[in-house]
């Protein structure tokens, strides 16, 4: 169910039993859709559009098999075709969808957090063999943390020279490897071919990053307000979301959501302009034959 969200699903029955009713409805109004049959008493007329029929030939055309029974009037293939279009796109998108949660699914890992990769021993962890995530650890006065550094201290060979050095080992380890980065360039790496990174738990702790200049600068106050400007503005938000996510080459990432209504909205109002269309086309048929007749009787 999760490639599409709840209210897709909900609005897929209702559109299923509209389609099935205006099917009927228009059935009815239609004098094509009547037939003459001989019976034992006498010909009579016949619809094989009946409320089950209509059920079963929508529920065919959802499912992608077909039905023996068919719209033979103008407005019934409207119907028909409207909701045969509805339901290309929207099997089409769930089996896209679909095969993105199974791609996700085989990146998925037993890690949830800090403290899941503290209480065990098979996936190595590191960080930079230098720099302020090091520091963090070290100091850390948090059990968790405290133990993960025992852990990292102890096997010297977890720590790396370079970010690209720990983010290539993470890409070569087959799972058996976690970086601790900074979020900021954990972030970007996971924008970047191969795509096979992802970050895992929430940020440990919370840092800033900022311009230095030596003590006592004249550009320190400048610095300061230019930056907050830039902050309140939004404009650096805007620069991260544009150089990291707008141009990464991941397609937004390792995560994915289920489909909302927004992103198949145009469809479903494709379906309910051919119901209406279909209502339209089967009142002017019902109003044409009904002339028809009247000419004929007055004849």
């Amino acid at each position: 169910m999760d490639p599409l969200s709840y209210k897709i699903w909900m609005c897929i029955i209702f559109s299923y039993l509209a389609v099935s009713m205006v099917l009927f409805f228009v059935s009815r109004f239609s004098p094509n859709e009547w037939q003459i049959e001989d019976s034992v008493h006498g010909p009579t007329y016949v619809n094989d559009f009946t409320i089950l029929n209509s059920l079963w030939f929508a529920l065919g055309a959802f499912m992608r098999r077909g039905c023996e029974v068919c719209p033979r009037s103008l407005s019934g293939r409207i119907v028909g075709s409207a909701w045969w279009f509805f339901t290309l796109i929207i099997i089409s998108s769930y089996t896209a969808n679909l095969a993105a949660f199974l791609t996700i699914e085989r990146m998925l890992t037993p890690i949830k957090n800090a403290d899941d990769l503290s209480k065990q021993t098979e996936i190595l962890y590191g960080t930079l063999d230098a720099g302020s995530t090091q520091t963090f650890f070290r100091t850390s006065k948090i059990d968790v943390y405290k133990r993960m550094w025992n852990f990292m201290y102890s096997r010297p060979s977890v720590f790396v020279k370079t970010t690209d050095e720990g983010i290539a080992r993470v890409r070569n380890a087959k799972g058996k490897y976690a970086f601790l980065v900074e979020s900021t360039m954990n972030d970007y790496a996971n924008q970047r071919k191969p795509c096979n990174t992802m970050k895992v738990g929430d940020n440990l702790d919370s840092k800033g990053y900022g311009v230095a200049t030596y003590i006592g600068s004249d550009l320190r106050e400048g610095i300061n307000v230019a930056v907050l400007k830039l902050l309140e503005k939004e404009y650096l938000q805007k620069l991260q979301k544009k150089w990291w996510y707008d141009k990464g080459e991941c397609g937004g990432g390792s995560s994915q959501s289920s489909l909302s209504l927004s992103n198949v909205a145009g469809i479903f109002y494709i379906l309910i302009g051919g119901l209406g269309l279909s209502m339209i086309i089967a009142s002017l048929e019902f109003f044409y034959k009904s002339r028809i007749e009247l000419k004929r009787q007055k004849v």
